[in-house]
């Protein structure tokens, strides 16, 4: 690996200082430890960042070392520097180029991504504006210069262009993707003739041509080698970039991407396919004038630029040629293990079937069902209005958003990215080549994947069902309004109105909020295996439950029924409290008169002379007033203010009237043991625990035989008068007065003195 640094004496001992580097790398490597499962390197960076940084292996560490390497190069002399920094950015350009397919090319290196487009942009006007250099912008004016982007494109790279070249937005023209024939995603070659035919006619001049080799979002490849003709037909410049370019370092390649190598610029992206970190973006060329590329900012002749290709430079020679093959085609046959794992499943559509060498895999669960399968039914949308199908593909794109996130969640390792396309809507996209060399994607994680999209589609498919059966039991109970939320990937979403709800506002109800946060908070006990939780409504700041995803047991009367019951309960709990508040408040300042007026009677009874302090004290001595404590006492049950001269009297509470129950819902529905809420109660089915059992179901059964109500209870009483060890008549009404407190009727004492006996 160090052949090109022993050449000379003190690259030699550069060299050696780089061998030790490396040693010491490799002994670091060694003292791994695992903890939570993962590999972490014993000398991790001490601080904040440490156990946070992810493990990025031994070629990681070496395109680290690259940049350190090369602060500590940037001290020789400027001779031996400028010799140095030539050799690296020399080797490494010729193996790029070896490696990719892309005889006689060059290369420039950039952190940004999309600086090597611009570069090159420049590169082309001053190759086709010679006066360029000396009447500026007024070469520009006269004949405005045109780049033709995909539709498909990246967003923001055409105006990233214009931002970095000053030209105006006009300049840029957006070429339309298929329509008819072909891929929705590649660009179409014929309107893009006819556009650059017109722009001729206008006095423009056709400049450059982005094309793709692998577009951003599904990654398919234009007719790289139609437009390469269409381009030498019209002088424009063709420019590749995507991820398909990997590809090419591969044995086998197909014709569209081998297409590219005959392309005058193409930018690569190394890092993320190889799993190196702080490595930069290349852009290859093909250019004969060095003063052009030197103008144009593609060359430079100070060393530190040229050592930026230093990570790149050690990272290559420590994969080899065979690791670099490896790693792509690992990306590749991940790719291609998903594809033919996802056909043979039912309900997901691949959105690049027809492109069997793409490393991107596209799909989404979509909901026209078929109607064979007795346990999934289609949803029927024929005759169906705009507004409707638009209702519906927003569901559906909820649907797919929940999926993607329940997959990332559950295998990480996969890289996956949820996204929205245009026609498709929202799909869910695994792209290895940009993830699997960094998060170490094995194909044991692709199965796992394709598990988890089994195990989720019932799911899917049994709440794409229940969504109509539970607005139509919604919008038949009283009391709750359904709100259409096609952004919600649950069953629906639900509000309740209250008494006093403006139906007419879209303000915010604090009433209303407070309702709905107690049924959550009711609901969530339950423990059911639904979600729930309440948020505003898209259309206004109401609250609503949102009713999350369901299996195909769900009884949905049960659950829209309990909604209901239990929010009205709360309601009325809180109308009570309210009640009960404003009574209290009239009965405290009635009492509070009645005290007072109760004070001046007294005033008046006992006379003015008792009032006096000395002579009052004396006459009460001689003839003490006999007067009765006076205060009242306020029933919360009656709401009725009363005296408390009985209790001082009696020396005892009344105990005033039975207060109402309190509300519950109409129905109440018996349930297994281990049987969940809001589950049909089909015996045998998969409602039953782990540990239900038969037994469950006579348990089930006694119950139901013993709730016959107070009458079999009666009934069951009164049978036992005949029994020999019944109590007689007269000893049961006996035990029932002494048990009411009533004095016996043989008893002379007073009312008072039962009451005390009983006290």
């Amino acid at each position: 690996c160090l052949a090109a640094l022993e050449s000379d004496p003190t690259l030699a001992e550069m060299g050696k200082n780089l061998k030790e580097a490396m040693k010491m790398l490799e002994d670091s490597q060694r003292r791994t430890e695992e903890e939570n499962g993962k590999k972490l390197i014993s000398g991790d960076i001490p601080g904040p960042l440490q156990g946070r940084i992810q493990n990025i292996g031994e070629q990681g560490h070496m395109a680290l070392l690259g940049h350190s390497l090369g602060a500590y190069i940037s001290t020789l002399d400027k001779e031996k520097l400028r010799k140095l920094t030539t050799r690296i950015l020399s080797d490494t350009i010729l193996w790029l180029c070896r490696i990719f397919r892309y005889e006689n090319g060059c290369a420039y290196f950039h952190e940004e991504e999309r600086e090597g487009l611009a570069k090159i942009c420049r590169l082309a006007i001053h190759s086709r504006y010679e006066d360029f250099v000396v009447d500026g912008f007024n070469v520009l004016y006269n004949k405005k210069p045109v780049i033709y982007l995909s539709a498909a494109a990246r967003p923001g790279l055409g105006q990233y262009l214009c931002n970095q070249l000053g030209l105006p937005f006009p300049c840029l023209c957006r070429v339309p993707c298929n329509t008819m024939f072909g891929s929705q995603h590649q660009m179409d070659v014929a309107f893009l003739e006819k556009m650059i035919k017109d722009d001729i006619e206008r006095g423009r001049l056709p400049l450059l041509l982005v094309a793709n080799a692998g577009t951003a979002a599904v990654g398919h490849t234009d007719k790289i080698g139609r437009l390469k003709e269409l381009c030498e037909q019209y002088g424009i410049w063709l420019h590749v970039e995507g991820v398909n370019l990997a590809t090419l370092a591969l044995g086998y390649v197909s014709s569209s991407v081998l297409a590219a190598t005959k392309c005058d610029s193409m930018t690569m992206t190394p890092g993320p396919w190889l799993g190196l970190p702080a490595v930069p973006a290349v852009t290859l060329y093909k250019h004969d004038d060095p003063a052009l590329t030197l103008v144009a900012g593609l060359t430079s002749n100070k060393p530190a630029d040229k050592l930026r290709a230093l990570p790149l430079w050690l990272s290559l020679q420590y994969l080899g040629l065979d690791g670099i093959v490896e790693r792509i085609k690992h990306a590749c046959q991940l790719s291609q293990r998903l594809q033919e794992s996802l056909k043979k499943v039912n309900y997901i559509k691949i959105l690049v079937e027809d492109e069997l060498s793409s490393p991107v895999v596209v799909f989404r669960f979509f909901q026209e069902l078929p109607d064979s399968d007795p346990v999934f039914k289609a949803v029927p949308v024929p005759t169906m209005t705009p507004s409707a199908v638009g209702r519906e593909r927003h569901s559906c794109d909820a649907l797919n958003r929940w999926l993607g996130e329940q997959l990332k969640q559950l295998v990480p390792a996969s890289g996956l990215t949820v996204m929205d396309l245009e026609a498709e809507g929202t799909c869910v996209r695994f792209s290895p080549l940009m993830t699997a060399a960094v998060l170490g994607t094995r194909g044991e994680d692709v199965d796992q994947l394709v598990a988890c999209i089994e195990s989720k589609l019932p799911v899917l498919s049994s709440t794409l069902q229940l969504r109509e059966e539970f607005k139509q039991e919604v919008e038949a109970t009283a009391g709750l309004l359904y709100v259409d939320d096609p952004n919600w990937p649950g069953i629906g979403v639900v509000r309740y109105e209250h008494a006093n709800d403006d139906k007419s506002s879209l303000k915010s109800d604090p009433e209303g909020e407070k309702i709905h946060a107690g049924l959550l908070k009711k609901l969530n006990e339950l423990e059911s295996d639904l979600t729930f939780k309440i948020g505003p409504e898209y259309k206004s700041m109401k609250s609503c439950l949102y009713v999350g995803m369901a299996s195909e047991d769900m009884d949905v009367a049960e659950l829209v029924e309990t909604i209901a019951a239990t929010a009205r309960e709360i309601e009325e709990n809180s109308r009570l409290l309210e009640n009960m508040t404003e009574v209290v408040r009239k009965g405290i300042q009635e009492a509070q008169a009645e005290l007072q007026k109760a004070n001046e009677e007294r005033l008046l009874e006992e006379g003015v002379l008792r009032q006096i302090p000395v002579v009052g004290s004396v006459l009460n001595w001689f003839s003490p007033v006999q007067a009765l404590q006076k205060g009242r006492t306020f029933n919360l049950t009656a709401g009725s203010l009363e005296s408390t001269e009985p209790i001082y009297v009696y020396k005892a509470q009344g105990a005033g009237v039975t207060p109402p129950p309190t509300p519950s819902g109409s129905r109440t529905k018996q349930r297994l043991p281990g049987q969940k809420p809001f589950k049909r109660s089909l015996r045998g089915s998969d409602a039953l625990s782990e540990t239900s059992s038969a037994s469950h179901i006579e348990d089930l059964e006694k119950v139901e035989r013993l709730s016959g109500g107070p009458e079999q209870i009666t009934l069951e009483a009164s049978s036992t008068e005949g029994h020999p060890g019944a109590p007689s008549p007269q000893h049961a009404s006996r035990s029932e007065a002494f048990q009411k407190g009533a004095p016996h009727p043989e008893d002379d004492h007073p009312q008072v003195e039962g009451a005390e006996s009983l006290r």
